[in-house]
């Protein structure tokens, strides 16, 4: 690994490769923003378009396109390029942000949301991996700070942004406002980012792997976001649907190790830099989802704060870590890759025992200040296993290894999603004698204690976070950045 000293000024926005990195910051933000600023609209959406037991596929929809799309989207820029895929993601984001802007029903805006999944899919793991072709890993110490502004802005914009259209315009806005960023993007990856695909038409698609990989990975992540919610986890469908995803990811697994030229080569899942990456990621996004679903539910229904101080309290999170991204690089030259995601998911432990700490009679900036915590704890653990597990492998699979790291976070989301409702229902049967669908509406002394558990279980994933990281290999020999 080089220690060689970079200018910020040779790899900044105002360099050669600054037009490049704008727009992979302007694509990026896209998937940023939108990540914040749907959650503050849906009480206008659900007025305006009616059908409030369908809300939340607003959000697991988009999650389940995203989620299965991104190992595809990543087999296809090594093989077409980066360019394309990154100008048809950025495509189907604003093809399906004008969609959502004029969705007449709530089963419409749904059916949109999917296509704005699709996009988001190219978008941030194609983003990830162009700048690991562009950039060194030294250069890339510098430009980490960059991309983490793009996340700690949209924390606070999103947010804002969806207040004030659906208050003083119109939530159809919160759309709209995706089209002028999505077409800047798009007209300077046009203008300004050229790049060499060898052998662009020897290549053959693995149609039957891509098909296994998105139905099988759907109905994974459906059995996982719904069971327990739509359905029982004991009843017919969790379990046909969950023995139906079991099978087809076998046999997607057994047609991928005769496939001429695998969506997901086996290989990755025997290296130890990848393996140790995937698996911090997969942690990462279970805690990740723990923390935003359950931090302002306590603040609001437990510390009895508004909604709007219910999201900074999360948004100390999303702060924490961009700040910390920003510094990882320059550790992690220094002192290497395990050390310093060692030292980063220790900080998530620390801040998981502090948020232990947090009771009913708490302050809200306590909660906060457990989250900023965290944040900082994350900053230093997800960037430096990117930068890992892409400066590893040479141009032609480093598309593939970036999906699969995004790829191992959505699902960590999505176990999250399982493991986490499991442990707060369990709790409120155990007090109430049966499940309770809307935990909003429950007495605090009920929801503490359900919530507190759910703080148990974000502590042993930081736990096995910080055994997953001690496999990443402290320093990495940097394959060549491009194609040429």
């Amino acid at each position: 690994m080089t220690t060689e000293r970079i200018d910020r000024a040779s790899v900044g926005l105002r360099s050669e490769r600054g037009p490049i990195l704008l727009a992979v910051m302007l694509s990026v933000g896209l998937v940023a923003i939108d990540a914040t600023i749907l959650a503050t609209a849906v009480p206008s959406v659900v007025d305006d378009l009616g059908g409030f037991t369908q809300f939340p596929w607003l959000f697991s929809i988009y999650l389940l396109a995203q989620a299965v799309s991104v190992p595809i989207y990543g087999k296809l820029a090594d093989q077409r390029g980066r360019k394309p895929m990154m100008l048809l993601g950025v495509g189907l984001f604003i093809l399906g942000s004008v969609l959502c802007g004029f969705a007449w029903s709530m089963p419409a805006l749904i059916a949109f949301r999917l296509v704005q999944g699709l996009g988001a899919g190219a978008i941030q793991p194609i983003g990830m991996t162009i700048v690991g072709d562009i950039y060194t890993v030294a250069e890339r110490a510098k430009v980490q700070g960059y991309l983490a502004s793009v996340w700690g802005i949209s924390s606070f914009v999103g947010p804002t942004l969806g207040g004030v259209f659906s208050d003083y315009i119109s939530w159809r806005w919160i759309f709209f406002v995706n089209i002028p960023l999505g077409m800047a993007a798009a007209w300077v990856l046009v203008r300004r980012f050229e790049e060499k695909v060898a052998n662009k038409t020897s290549h053959q698609i693995d149609y039957a792997g891509g098909i296994l990989l998105a139905v099988g990975g759907s109905l994974l992540l459906l059995g996982l976001l719904e069971g327990g919610v739509m359905w029982n986890w004991d009843s017919t469908a969790s379990i046909v649907i969950l023995a139906a995803a079991v099978l087809l990811l076998t046999t997607f697994v057994l047609v991928e190790r005769r496939a001429a030229e695998p969506i997901l080569p086996l290989w990755v899942l025997g290296q130890r830099v990848l393996n140790s990456a995937n698996s911090a990621a997969l942690l990462i996004g279970l805690l990740m989802i723990g923390l935003s679903t359950y931090v302002p539910l306590y603040a609001q229904s437990v510390l009895g704060t508004s909604a709007l101080v219910a999201g900074f309290a999360l948004a100390a999170m999303t702060l924490g870590w961009p700040i910390a991204a920003s510094f990882a690089g320059r550790i992690y030259l220094r002192v290497g890759f395990r050390t310093t995601m060692l030292m980063g998911a220790i900080i998530v432990v620390l801040g998981s025992g502090l948020l232990l700490t947090v009771g009913s009679g708490s302050s809200v900036l306590h909660l906060a200040a457990a989250c900023f915590v965290i944040g900082i704890g994350l900053g230093f653990s997800a960037s430096p296993s990117v930068v890992a597990a892409q400066s590893s492998v040479d141009w032609q699979t480093r598309g593939v290894v970036t999906g699969a790291n995004m790829f191992s976070r959505s699902v960590g989301s999505a176990v999250g999603v399982a493991v986490f409702g499991a442990v707060a229902n369990g709790v409120v049967a155990a007090r109430l004698g049966g499940d309770h669908e809307d935990l909003e509406k429950l007495p605090s002394d009920v929801l503490a204690p359900a919530i507190h558990d759910v703080y148990y279980g974000a502590a042993i994933a930081a736990v096995l976070l910080v055994a997953a990281v001690t496999f990443m290999p402290n320093r990495v020999a940097e394959r060549p950045l491009s194609n040429a």
